[in-house]
């Protein structure tokens, strides 16, 4: 890796950071003026569910076909069509009136944000050595921790002095602005478009149990974070008596130690690697510790107090932001450059998959039995999403 690439990596780090906290918090507007939009439309938890569940339709059938347009078109042209996309239907989110007209705007932004992750990690895969790879993806996705923390607090103010209905309008600027100091800086590195033009086939790699245990990490493991960015306003409302004020206060808390856990993750299997350890060893002790941690999202509906809540919530979000930077080095650890973001898609759609179906148990689940129920599952799924890295990846290495 030369000199003038080693320099320059840390500032497209930088661009992709914005562009995926621009994401959440385009994608955290609706979750954060839920209990005012649902008052006002007088949707149901189910009903709400529905809303919710039609972006995570949008976001799973387009995770292959993002793959391939950011594999085939690079990450330089991919990402931005991406982005164009996505802010134009969170701000027509505006204009809604009804279930319809909500289901209909967030399955197409789901259809347009999906790529972004597959995009940061192609880009990854390709600027940073192994050793910091984890690395620059718990700084790349602490973006999303960064977008999640920011938004309560800013779409409660927009929502307060314009109205929810401007509050999707003035995020949807943002991502249109990004894509000028994109485009200026970012070039496709050379042996990197290459292999984006020769398309490699991704068919024979599917019979590898290195690619399912992939998928199975991400598939239940992503669904969790999912519920702390739709659910969490909600339950803090509905069930610790937060008013807006407070959750525009609070809601981001959890958000930031999640962004704490990118980092913090990225850093130390990075940490065992420059000791000496293996990639592979690396890799295992990371996930472990955070699947232990993440069994504390069972206790939180049993937590006597908002401020012992909301602990127990943020100790679950920092364990599951490091399992997502070392999630993010296991794919670059796997898979090559040309089939990169098409298996990264793969896991998405995957993840989708299941995240589809326990947004539609969630809205059932809480409008009859609770949110205990919610958080025991909740805690249970990242340990068993990461039982498929000694199960099904086994040995961390490249595999295609």
């Amino acid at each position: 890796m030369d000199a003038t690439p080693d320099r320059k990596r840390w500032g497209i780090l930088a661009l992709l950071f914005c562009s995926i906290a621009i994401n959440l918090l385009d994608r955290q507007v609706l979750a954060v003026l839920a209990p005012t939009i649902r008052d006002e439309l007088k949707l149901s938890n189910t009903q709400y569910s529905y809303v919710v569940t039609s972006f995570l339709v949008g976001l799973t059938l387009a995770q292959i076909p993002s793959g391939m347009l950011i594999d085939r078109a690079g990450p330089r042209l991919g990402l931005p069509i991406l982005m164009v996309v996505w802010s134009i239907a969170n701000g027509l989110h505006s204009i809604a009136r009804t279930v319809t007209h909500l289901s209909a705007f967030r399955f197409l932004l789901g259809v347009g944000e999906c790529g972004n992750y597959s995009a940061g990690v192609k880009v990854i895969s390709q600027w940073f050595p192994a050793r910091e790879r984890a690395l620059a993806g718990g700084i790349f996705n602490s973006g999303t921790v960064i977008g999640a923390f920011l938004a309560p607090y800013l779409i409660v103010k927009l929502s307060a002095v314009f109205g929810w209905r401007m509050a999707f309008v003035v995020p949807s600027l943002l991502g249109i602005l990004w894509i000028a100091p994109w485009i200026y800086w970012y070039r496709d590195r050379h042996a990197a478009a290459a292999q984006s033009g020769s398309a490699a086939p991704i068919g024979p790699l599917l019979k590898l149990r290195q690619v399912w245990g992939a998928v199975m990490i991400r598939a239940l493991a992503g669904p969790v974070v999912h519920f702390y960015w739709y659910w969490l306003p909600e339950y803090l409302k509905r069930e610790r008596n937060f008013s807006m004020e407070m959750i525009g206060l609070y809601a981001g808390i959890p958000f930031l130690f999640a962004g704490l856990g990118n980092l913090t993750g990225g850093w130390f299997s990075g940490f065992l690697i420059a000791g000496g350890a293996t990639v592979d060893r690396a890799r295992k002790i990371a996930f472990g510790i955070c699947g232990v941690i993440c069994l504390i999202s069972a206790a939180v509906p049993l937590a006597p107090g908002e401020i012992s809540a909301l602990t127990l919530i943020c100790l679950a979000t920092f364990a599951l932001g490091a399992s997502v930077a070392n999630h993010i080095g296991l794919l670059t650890d796997l898979f090559s450059p040309p089939v990169l973001a098409r298996l990264t898609g793969l896991t998405g759609m995957c993840e989708g998959i299941v995240n589809i179906t326990v947004t539609l148990a969630t809205g059932i689940v809480v409008d009859r039995f609770g949110y205990l129920p919610v958080f025991v599952a909740v805690g249970l799924m990242p340990a068993v999403a990461i039982s498929g890295l000694f199960l099904l990846v086994r040995r961390v290495e490249r595999v295609g």
